[in-house]
């Protein structure tokens, strides 16, 4: 079974963190991973940078275009990854852009997360139904589990069909705005978070986009299965540094 299948499965409520790869420095992304497991992080989202990130916010966006400074390529990410596995148990997603899986070809991308442990992708720019229609069987060929966003803009019907073809966990964008731009959830997307609550879906929802502590995780998660941190978490690292990663998640689960 798929690691992400593996942990939805738990009795719990996860917390996934979103990070770039090769930000701040080029080398420690592997680092990094360690670390947030052994801190007690749930599953993990690996950012692979690209120059034109339409859903993100601006942290997010400084980390990309620093770790592309810093060298960081599709190559040079799965070459820091090849290993990881050795020393990381929980799931690893690789957060990016279609545009550098399709310059690496999509099926050799796919392999060769295979082959270094990645279980899922989460590609904001690939619609679901080019996926479903072109690229779904290579995705499931190699055990990969693409995992779809929805925003509170997203139709009762495309919700429905991103259900029927999803296997692991459908991403819940809890607003129609870039990362890193809320600072705590009002009533409309508590709202659309019990709306969706339910409909009761096959596959579970995790929430992300603006949460930042322990408040909007504690919110977060009483509507869902998790909820994912990203722009504060590299915030955090900006300012604070790899070594104080521990805190920081100490921070957002008490």
């Amino acid at each position: 079974m798929n690691r992400i299948n593996k942990k939805l499965q738990e009795n719990k409520k996860l917390l996934s963190i979103y990070f770039t790869a090769g930000y701040p420095n080029l080398d420690d992304t592997a680092n990094i991973i360690q670390e947030l497991e052994k801190s007690g992080v749930d599953m993990l989202e690996i950012g692979l940078p690209f120059s034109d990130p339409l859903a993100d916010g601006p942290t997010i966006q400084a980390s990309s275009t620093q770790a592309l400074k810093n060298g960081m390529t599709t190559e040079v990410l799965f070459n820091q990854l090849k290993d990881i596995r050795k020393t990381v148990n929980i799931p690893l997603i690789i957060m990016g852009y279609f545009n550098p899986m399709l310059q690496y070809g999509v099926e050799a991308f796919c392999k060769k997360c295979a082959e270094i442990g990645i279980d899922g992708l989460i590609i904001p720019d690939l619609p679901v139904d080019v996926y479903n229609d072109h690229y779904k069987a290579i995705f499931e060929a190699h055990g990969l589990i693409n995992i779809f966003l929805i925003t509170p803009q997203t139709s009762v019907e495309r919700i429905n069909f991103i259900d029927s073809i999803s296997t692991g966990f459908i991403y819940m964008v809890s607003s129609a705005s870039v990362t890193g731009s809320s600072s705590g959830f009002g009533e409309e997307q508590t709202s659309y978070f019990k709306r969706i609550a339910d409909m009761d879906l096959k596959n579970p929802q995790i929430i992300g986009f603006g949460i930042s502590d322990n408040k909007t995780f504690t919110q977060a998660i009483q509507y869902a299965k998790g909820a994912i941190i990203g722009s504060a978490f590299i915030k955090h690292l900006t300012n604070k540094g790899v070594d104080t990663i521990g805190s920081f998640i100490q921070n957002i689960k008490n």
